[in-house]
């Protein structure tokens, strides 16, 4: 039996991300921020940053982060899309072990991604989609939430923080289109990772470490070891699939 460069390529860059827990796919989030898989426990937290393409690649490779997942939230309308979002913000749902990172790790990759003093938008994406907000979920999240915006503005001064830190209430993951961004955007990584089908694709979280990678977002030396796996694993595919017919 023949096996595919292409899974031992994949394996090899699983390898290096690690074991990430076993995917979990549903379609809306309402109330709880907390999910069970098997018999380990995981939270989330919702944040608005700006664009949700840049948003969800600034969180995936954090230690600890299972998964993510662009969409809408933050609105009234019921089933929004992206052309026609209503009142919604793009938002970015991050699911995390809570035993390696914690909220407020969290909430320092919320504020040092955007800037929290825009109006009516994020660099030049213009619109109230693109507002900053920090959903909260519960008295822990609230507390954690303004004590982390309170510093901020100490920080920036006479700078007014815009941010608005608000009630979860519902989360719509957006369009299979929108999710993993940047790793859409880069055809060696894709190609390497194989073929999936959209469903598992947008919550793998081996896509979710991969997504940061594209976007350069990883941690410093995340990304180098990252650079070493994938040069080396693309080196050997030029020389391998010459032959993967005979």
């Amino acid at each position: 039996m023949k096996v595919s460069w292409m899974n031992l390529a994949c394996l090899g860059l699983i390898l290096t991300l690690g074991s990430v827990g076993k995917a979990l796919g549903i379609r809306v989030f309402e109330g709880s921020s907390e999910t069970v898989i098997g018999e380990q426990q995981y939270k989330t937290g919702v944040f608005s940053l700006g664009s949700f393409w840049r948003g969800e690649a600034a969180f995936g490779c954090l230690p600890g982060v299972v998964r993510t997942t662009a969409g809408y939230s933050g609105g009234t309308k019921v089933n929004p899309e992206y052309r026609l979002l209503g009142d919604h913000a793009e938002a970015v749902q991050v699911e995390y072990d809570p035993k390696i990172i914690r909220y407020e790790q969290l909430l320092d990759v919320f504020w040092s991604n955007h800037d929290a003093t825009q109006v009516f938008g994020q660099g030049p994406d213009v619109g109230e989609q693109y507002r900053s907000i920090i959903f909260i979920n519960g008295s822990d999240e609230a507390k954690l939430a303004a004590v982390s915006k309170e510093r901020e503005q100490t920080k920036l001064m006479d700078n007014l923080v815009t941010t608005q830190i608000q009630q979860f209430e519902t989360f719509y993951p957006a369009e299979p289109e929108h999710q993993k961004f940047e790793l859409r955007r880069n055809p060696a990584l894709l190609q390497l990772l194989g073929v999936f089908p959209e469903e598992e694709f947008a919550r793998s979280s081996i896509a979710t470490k991969l997504n940061s990678y594209a976007a350069r977002m990883c941690p410093p030396s995340t990304q180098k070891a990252f650079d070493a796996k994938v040069q080396d694993v693309l080196k050997s595919w030029s020389l391998t699939h010459l032959f993967q017919d005979v």
